[in-house]
C-alpha cells in the first residue's frame, strides 16, 4: 500500500525529479537510545538520514501523561503528536509538556543537527514539575554526528549539490517521518491515533509530511505553506538566486507540489499580515488540497513565533476531534456575495457565539495592510446548522473573509476572497 502511495505521489507531481523519500525505509522505527528517562521530559537520540556520507543521529524530547505523573495509558495507548519547530528553533521541552498535559504522547525533534540544553523545572501549583520556557540565553550544542544545519545555504543552495543527502528539506521531512515511526512503536502509544503540527518552517515541513506520510490522522501547519517562489514571499529571492536549479528546488521541495497528495484532515493556521507566509500564497496552498477534510483558521494580525504558533486552542481541538473523538471545529461553507450581502451556511455541533467579516482596502505589501472588522449575524436554522449574513465589504475592498467563533472560543475562517 505504501509503495502504491509513493507511485501516486510521483505521478501527481508530473516532474522529472521523483519524490526523494523512500517510505519503505522510513516506515520502520529507527534505532534510538535514551539520554534521560528520570525527568518528566525524557530525551533521546534516534538514527537520522545519512549526511555527506556519514550516519547521523537526531535529538528529541519525549513526554506523555506517564512521564509526567505516572498515568497509565488507556486501552490501545495514548494518542500521539509529532512537533516540528521553525527556523531558529529547536526541540522545545515545554511544547511536549503542553501536549502531555492534554493526554498525548509527544515527540519534538531538533532539525538543525543540534541538541538543546536540558530543561530546568519549576514547581507546578498542583504538584509536579513544569519545564521552564526556552529563553534568549538558552543554548544548544552541535551534535558530533548531526545532520545539516537549518540556515539558508542548507535550505536552498543545497540544490546545487549532486546528492539529496546534503539537502535540509530532504532531511527535515525524512527525520520527521522517522520520529513518527519511532513514537508509533512505543508500547504506551496508539499507532492508529497520531497527528503532526509544526510552526513556520515547521509548518512548511508539516505540509510536505502530511502529503507523504498518510499514517497520520490529522495535521496542523502553522504559518508555513507553499508557493515560496511566488509573490511577496520572503523566501522568493533565495529561490530566484538558484538560477538553473530554481525549478528543481520548487519541484522537489515547495509544498505546492506535494499538497495535491494530502489525504488526511488538515487545519491551516495563520494571520493576515504574516511576512513569512503571505496570505495569497496561503490560500493557493489550501486550494491545492483535493480533498474536503481541510479547514482554515486565519485571524487578523496573528503574531509570528513559536509560543504564538502553538497557543491557538483550535490546534488541540482539531487534533482531538480526529484522535480523541472530540467535538469538531465548526465547518463553514462557501460565502456567496450577492446584491450587497454575504451569505454562508455553517455546520457546527457547538453553538456559535460570534461571526465577523474582515476586509482590507489597503494596497502595498500584505504584511503592512490594515484590516476592518464588522459583525455578522448568526441565525440558527437547526441544532447543527447556521446561516450567517454580513453586509458586503466596501467597494474598495481587495481582500476579505469571515470568521466564526463557537462557545469554546474556537475560531475558524472561510476561504480568503481576493478582488
Amino acid at each position: 500500500m505504501r509503495l502504491a502511495l509513493l507511485a501516486l505521489s510521483t505521478l501527481t507531481l508530473q516532474a522529472a525529479t521523483p519524490i526523494p523519500w523512500d517510505l519503505t525505509k522510513l516506515d520502520p522505527a529507527p534505532a534510538h537510545r535514551w539520554l534521560d528517562q528520570t525527568n518528566p521530559i525524557h530525551s533521546l537520540l534516534y538514527t537520522g538520514e545519512p549526511y555527506q556520507g556519514h550516519p547521523t543521529e537526531v535529538f528529541a524530547f519525549y513526554a506523555s501523561p506517564a512521564t509526567l505523573n505516572g498515568t497509565k495509558p488507556p486501552a490501545g495507548g495514548f494518542p500521539a503528536v509529532v512537533l516540528i519547530h521553525g527556523g531558529g528553533g529547536t526541540a522545545f521541552a515545554e511544547w511536549t509538556h503542553l501536549w502531555a498535559k492534554r493526554g498525548y504522547a509527544a515527540i519534538a525533534m531538533d532539525l538543525s543537527g543540534s541538541q538543546p540544553e536540558d530543561p530546568t523545572y519549576s514547581d507546578a501549583p498542583n504538584g509536579g514539575k513544569i519545564p521552564k520556557p526556552w529563553g534568549k540565553n538558552s543554548t544548544r550544542t552541535r551534535l558530533p554526528n548531526g545532520g545539516p544545519d537549518h540556515g539558508h545555504p542548507e535550505k536552498f543552495d543545497c540544490i546545487h549539490t549532486p546528492t539529496i543527502s546534503d539537502d535540509w528539506p530532504y532531511h527535515a521531512v525524512a527525520n520527521v517521518i522517522r520520529a513518527h515511526s519511532l513514537i508509533r512503536s512505543f508500547p504506551d502509544v496508539n499507532p492508529a491515533r497520531t497527528a503532526v503540527t509544526g510552526i513556520s518552517w515547521g509548518g512548511y515541513t508539516t505540509c510536505i509530511v502530511a502529503s507523504v506520510d498518510h499514517r497520520f490522522k490529522a495535521a496542523v501547519p502553522v504559518y508555513g505553506c507553499g508557493f515560496l517562489h511566488e509573490g511577496e514571499s520572503v523566501q522568493k529571492p533565495s529561490i530566484d538566486k538558484l538560477g538553473d536549479h530554481r525549478s528543481d528546488w520548487v519541484t522537489r521541495y515547495d509544498p505546492s507540489n506535494h499538497l495535491p497528495n494530502c489525504r488526511i484532515p488538515i487545519l491551516f493556521v495563520n494571520g493576515t499580515n504574516d511576512v513569512h507566509y503571505v496570505l495569497d500564497s496561503y490560500q493557493k496552498s489550501f486550494d491545492r488540497i483535493p480533498q474536503d477534510k481541510k479547514q482554515m483558521r486565519v485571524t487578523v494580525k496573528m503574531p509570528h513565533g513559536h509560543p504564538p504558533g502553538w497557543a491557538p486552542i483550535e490546534i488541540g481541538l482539531f487534533i482531538d476531534s480526529h484522535c480523541l473523538e472530540g467535538k469538531p471545529l465548526p465547518i463553514p461553507g462557501k460565502p456567496i456575495l450577492k446584491e450587497g450581502q454575504i451569505t454562508l451556511t455553517c455546520q457546527s455541533v457547538t453553538k456559535l457565539q460570534k461571526a465577523e467579516l474582515h476586509y482590507t482596502t489597503d494596497t502595498g505589501p500584505r504584511s503592512a495592510r490594515n484590516w476592518t472588522t464588522i459583525p455578522a449575524v448568526i441565525n440558527a436554522t437547526s441544532i447543527t446548522s447556521h446561516t450567517i449574513t454580513a453586509p458586503a465589504p466596501q467597494n474598495e475592498a481587495n481582500t476579505w473573509f469571515l470568521t466564526l467563533t463557537d462557545t469554546r472560543n474556537a475560531t475558524v475562517s472561510t476561504e480568503i476572497h481576493f478582488q
